[in-house]
């Protein structure tokens, strides 16, 4: 079904939108590092795929415990200073890693993400409600997906550059360079934002029929919205984790060009996703985008249990394609009319990310005493979750 046009971006929040869309490169670039190094600490520490997994555990585990106390700030201090808090802690934790690659040490890389991970729940925290109230508020999936999409080309560089970096000849003497080139960039960005004003969006009331004010809980969808973005958490970091593990176990090439392929392959299908997704929204309403995406990513998702060899690796790119504007989707429209719980409400839906730290243990766990074909049921059950939100959540927009 078709909709009315409306703008994506209102003319006098044009340069806030170009700023804070920047912040969707640094985090994408952060996020999908990981997936290198998840690889390369099993190599380089003689670690299992399921204590590798500890890598997305503490670092998910951050979004857990920092979301709240993140928009109990963004709420109080507003969302400017809420960029530059994430953005000095995102930059402290990379610099971090250079002691650690002094002292070799598992646990204080993972220390150091931890720090990472707190300071990008403040910047996803501010980032993402604010990008949706940046125009009408029919085109918000569609903006936030256009902003995501920026993110999605930082997940491109992440593995690109992490992976040349890391397995080359001398990879663990390098451990420590992208991080620290990340953590002067961040430091760079943070005092940029320092210096700029960020208008604030002051939120309305959501008010009921009867005239009362509806709580944060009453709103059904928000809530069933929590737990679907927990679930795709599940399916998507478990998928990046263990991406490499997936291509190099079945024989098709070796770790270093596994992480170019990811970089340009997958993750780049993802970026294209996004990009594509955020324009089709723009005729097509967000819950039907949502939907038909749901149903591509669980049916590729079960060619690759399967085990059909180049049929089941095609269809794990498509699940790149698919899974792409699942995440700006979900948050955007689990945000609709919550007016003044709209900062509150962000902070519960980036809790949601502890998803992160489940799922590569689930999926490791599983490859650990079976394969890596199997291991795919955990984010096959993940997305069936998703797309039982989606449904729900088409049916409602029918009904409005």
């Amino acid at each position: 079904m078709e909709k009315q046009r409306y703008a994506l971006v209102k003319r006098n929040y044009l340069v806030p939108f170009v700023l804070v869309t920047s912040l969707f490169f640094l985090w994408g670039f952060a996020h999908a590092i990981l997936d290198v190094l998840n690889k390369h600490f099993q190599e380089v520490l003689d670690i299992t795929r399921t204590y590798s997994a500890m890598v997305q555990v503490l670092f998910y585990l951050g979004y857990f415990v920092m979301a709240v106390p993140a928009g109990l700030f963004i709420t109080k201090y507003g969302y400017r200073r809420g960029v530059v808090l994430g953005l000095l802690l995102y930059g402290v934790g990379s610099l971090m890693f250079v002691p650690g690659e002094y002292w070799m040490s598992f646990e204080f890389f993972l220390l150091s993400l931890f720090v990472i991970a707190c300071g990008l729940v403040f910047l996803e925290t501010a980032a993402n409600p604010y990008m949706t109230e940046l125009g009408d508020r029919e085109t918000a999936a569609s903006r936030l997906n256009l902003a995501q999409s920026f993110n999605g080309l930082g997940c491109i560089c992440g593995p690109l550059v992490g992976g040349l970096l890391l397995f080359s000849e001398e990879g663990s003497s390098h451990i420590s360079f992208p991080y620290m080139l990340m953590g002067i960039v961040v430091l760079g960005v943070a005092l940029v934002f320092s210096r700029i004003k960020l208008p604030e969006i002051v939120h309305a009331d959501e008010i009921t029929e009867t005239g009362g004010k509806q709580g944060l809980w009453s709103h059904k969808l928000f809530v069933f919205g929590v737990f679907a973005l927990f679930c795709y958490e599940v399916a998507e970091i478990s998928i990046n984790s263990f991406f490499i593990n997936y291509v190099v176990d079945d024989g098709w090439m070796n770790a270093r060009d596994a992480s170019v392929l990811l970089s340009f392959g997958g993750l780049g299908l993802f970026m294209c996703g996004r990009f594509v997704g955020s324009w089709v929204m723009r005729f097509i309403r967000a819950e039907r985008v949502l939907l038909c995406c749901a149903v591509g990513t669980v049916f590729a998702t079960l060619l690759v249990i399967c085990n059909l060899g180049h049929i089941s690796l095609v269809a794990l790119f498509f699940v790149y394609a698919f899974e792409a504007i699942m995440f700006p989707t979900i948050f955007a429209i689990s945000l609709k009319g919550l007016g003044n719980h709209t900062k509150r409400a962000s902070s519960y839906l980036m809790m949601s990310p502890i998803g992160g730290a489940i799922g590569p243990v689930l999926m490791g766990y599983v490859a650990d005493n079976s394969n890596m074909s199997l291991s795919f049921i955990v984010p096959f059950v993940a997305f069936c979750v998703v797309l039982f939100y989606s449904l729900r959540a088409e049916h409602e927009s029918i009904e409005q």
